[in-house]
């Protein structure tokens, strides 16, 4: 696995930084593996509603970041370079612990399957080593945008 090129790797990703789940990465395997992180800070808008005064990262959110961890794994093999990930479904979704303002998430996400239209992928986020959120997550690979 390689852990070079962290911040080229989190480029790869066509978020804003204003949905991007995804600080750093870790170590990665193009088009199979990948160990991200995210650090909930805070200061994320939607925080504010959920719940006042105790702030709750949203488990869908949570979802969210393993999806972006695993695109990035797509995108980093060059077959899927030009590819978008899009996510298109979730089972065996368990939500084990709360993640709040000043929690790093680690992402990590192993492709089970990956084909020219899309795969699965096996996703678990952890806080201090305990899982917070894990899941099969199921993607799409449409046209690259522009």
């Amino acid at each position: 696995m390689s852990t070079d090129g962290s911040d080229e790797l989190v480029a790869l990703l066509p978020h804003g930084p204003e949905f991007r789940f995804v600080d750093a990465v870790d170590a990665h395997e193009p088009g199979a593996s990948i160990e991200a992180r995210y650090r909930v800070t805070g200061d994320e808008p939607f925080l504010a509603g959920h719940f006042p005064g105790n702030p709750v990262f949203p488990g869908v959110i949570q979802l969210e970041a393993l999806a972006q961890a695993g695109a990035i794994a797509v995108l980093a093999d060059e077959r899927y370079a030009e590819k978008l990930p899009l996510f298109g479904g979730v089972e065996k979704v368990r939500f084990r612990r709360l993640v709040q303002p000043g929690d790093e998430m680690v992402l990590s996400v192993t492709l089970e399957r990956l084909s020219a239209r899309g795969g699965w992928g096996q996703g678990k986020a952890t806080v201090d080593g305990k899982v917070c959120c894990e899941a099969r997550l199921f993607f799409a690979l449409g046209p690259a945008p522009g």
